[in-house]
């Protein structure tokens, strides 16, 4: 009789036997039947693509070349009753062999010739359409599935990067392929000549073809899919910048730039969090759009050591993120966060930092007024930054500047320090300049702030900026303010600015609404301020003589006479709460009035609100509203405009202001 050993050695060697004849049946299988399979696998990919996105998938030949490479000729996808959306004349690939008998294909080799992709929108609708349409879930459960894999960011980003590097071929060459993308008129073409990744290392050209420029990119680099590294650099070969296509007839913004490099050091699963560490850099960046600047903005080199995490129920770039901007460092701090509450962060901290440095960093072309600039001294910031859309009073604002020694050697442009002397002021409408305003007793408008009636005084200060001689050109709260009511708007309905900001804006730039104009005016606001280059009595009698008070009326001195023939030391309450609610709006005063020349009734609403406001802050006593109810007379110049006709314009010109009251 056999003992156990001699019986269990028996069993493993008719196993042994069993599964090489099994293995060997398998690989005959595959071989004689393959061709077969394969033309089943396009039928079946050709009925999906008829039912799901109405479209017809065509195949001209289609075989096995070697042990696991396929060769397919004349592959296209056309929409149905649409331009042609992809074609291929040639496609070569081989699948790594041993994944596939456990049904996991994936890609050794790939090889593209001659194809294209072609995407068209015209008055017939986007050949590409039915390819954006999501299919609805199929029960109930399958949508709390997806919506459970969707929550948890970190495995499902994890899950899908995993996913799509695992296809990535380890050899790959295209030849002769292009993207042509055409909106209505607008067109352009993607020429790719060559990609080749081989042994890790990457290589391309590429053609660019629009109706505004050609050019020929490069991308050379690293790739290692399997490693999950990644090294490349982005760049023109031509002369000039690589300029971005699509963006400047679609939105009027031309942007470019000398090279951009992209490093992803290490992608990895860390418990229950995914950290993706990397770096990446531009140099001479170059962007212009009319609603940024009316020049070109270039920032001589960017760079940053990124590090993002991501975990079940948030995405942060963390805070050891650190970017370099031409001079200055900073470390930002994104997150947001969707359980228990929806909430977004943002910290910004700027370490210790010599002026003159921070000063050369500014971008050219969106810091024109400080061209030229020079400072001694140092200093930190922070910024703090969090809003909770389940509690969206409670928005957090905090800003925190601390200086070293700091002080100004010598102004730009804007030379801040001539608000203490005499000036001539150019008011600029619309982009024109008007009149000049030469702002000084040898003005015979000009009006000392101790000859102005303190009512106007005290009615500009509670419209305009209540704590205007206590604060240093900014209100944090008015800032918080505003950014909660942008955010439950979802547009800039509100904004922040005091009469600092507003004198700034009108003595030193011009009224563009552009992104450069406001962040010269925060940055020249707080130089003027923190500095103490004016006093705050010279800049209030500054701003009430320059400002505009109605077409082609600048200063208090001139809009006393315009409207009421006298100086503006006569000037009553009623007068004054009249100029104060003009400012504004102060070329549609007239609007103001109804057909008999009489205020309208949300105006003088107006009037006992801004009065009942002062009185209880002790700015008036109840005497001084006795003549509050007497008709406002209008006997200057501006009595010949005051509309007299429909009164129904209230609807269209001063509604929102009546709302307000």
């Amino acid at each position: 009789m056999l003992n156990d050993n001699e019986r269990l050695k028996k069993i493993i060697i008719t196993l042994a036997k069993s599964a090489g004849v099994f293995f060997i049946l398998a690989i005959v299988c595959f071989f004689s039947l393959r061709n077969y399979v394969l033309h089943k696998v396009l039928d079946k990919v050709a009925v999906k693509f008829h039912n799901d996105y109405a479209s017809e998938f065509v195949v001209g030949t289609a075989s096995f070349k070697g042990i696991t490479g396929v060769e397919i000729q004349q592959i296209a996808i056309i929409p149905i009753g649409k331009d042609t959306l992809f074609h291929v004349d040639t496609l070569q690939t081989s699948i790594r062999f041993w994944y596939a008998f456990l049904l996991d294909f994936r890609i050794k080799e790939l090889v593209i010739k001659d194809g294209f992709i072609n995407l068209v929108k015209n008055n017939e609708g986007r050949n590409f359409d039915s390819f954006l349409k999501h299919k609805k879930q199929d029960s109930a459960l399958n949508d709390n599935t997806e919506n459970e894999k969707k929550s948890n960011y970190a495995k499902t980003a994890y899950h899908l990067i995993s996913k799509i590097l695992a296809q990535i071929p380890n050899e790959v060459l295209v030849e002769k392929f292009s993207v042509k993308i055409t909106d209505d008129e607008k067109s352009e073409n993607f020429n790719l000549e060559h990609f080749i990744l081989h042994d890790e290392q990457i290589e391309s050209s590429i053609k660019v073809n629009t109706n505004t420029f050609d050019q020929h990119w490069k991308i050379n680099g690293f790739a290692s899919p399997q490693k999950k590294t990644l090294n490349i650099e982005f760049y023109n070969l031509d002369t000039g910048k690589v300029r971005l296509p699509y963006i400047d007839e679609r939105f009027h913004l031309v942007a470019g730039f000398d090279s951009v490099k992209l490093t992803i050091a290490s992608v990895e699963m860390d418990g229950d969090e995914l950290h993706i560490v990397g770096a990446t850099s531009i140099t001479q960046l170059l962007i212009n759009h009319p609603k940024i600047s009316k020049k070109d903005v270039v920032v001589e080199r960017a760079e940053a050591n990124f590090s993002y995490t991501l975990g079940s129920n948030f995405v942060s770039l963390d805070s050891t993120t650190t970017v370099a901007f031409n001079k200055v460092q900073f470390h930002p701090y994104i997150s947001f966060q969707n359980s228990p509450d929806t909430v977004f962060r943002f910290a910004v901290k700027i370490e210790k930092t010599t002026s003159q440095d921070f000063i050369h960093s500014l971008p050219e072309g969106l810091f024109t007024h400080f061209k030229g600039m020079q400072a001694e001294g140092s200093f930190t910031y922070s910024l703090n930054f969090l809003y909770n859309q389940n509690n969206p009073d409670e928005v957090v604002f905090d800003v925190d500047l601390k200086k070293e020694n700091l002080k100004i050697l010598k102004y730009g442009e804007a030379n801040l320090s001539k608000l203490n002397d005499e000036f001539v002021y150019v008011p600029i409408d619309k982009g024109k300049p008007q009149r000049p305003v030469l702002v000084g007793l040898d003005n015979a408008y000009y009006t000392p702030a101790d000859q102005i009636s303190p009512y106007l005084k005290k009615c500009v200060l509670t419209s305009e900026d209540p704590s205007f001689f206590y604060h240093r050109g900014f209100i944090d709260e008015a800032f918080r303010q505003s950014i909660i009511k942008n955010i439950r708007t979802r547009k800039f309905s509100r904004g922040a600015s005091t009469i600092s900001m507003q004198l700034v804006k009108n003595v030193f730039l011009t009224r563009e609404k552009t992104l450069s104009r406001k962040l010269e005016e925060i940055l020249l606001v707080y130089i003027l301020e923190n500095n103490h280059l004016s006093t705050k009595d010279r800049m209030f009698e500054v701003y009430l003589n320059i400002i505009e008070w109605g077409p082609d009326v600048y200063g208090i001195g001139e809009a006393s006479q315009y409207y009421f023939k006298k100086k503006p030391s006569a000037l009553t309450l009623k007068e004054c709460l009249f100029l104060t609610t003009i400012i504004p709006r102060p070329k549609g005063f007239m609007w103001r009035f109804d057909k008999d020349g009489n205020p309208r009734d949300f105006v003088e609403k107006q009037y006992h609100f801004l009065s009942d406001l002062m009185i209880r802050r002790n700015l008036l006593l109840p005497e001084d509203t006795m003549g509050l109810n007497q008709k406002l007379l209008i006997n200057g110049a501006a009595k010949k405009l005051i509309i007299k006709n429909d009164s129904n314009v209230t609807d269209t010109i001063l509604k929102p202001e009546e709302e307000l009251f």
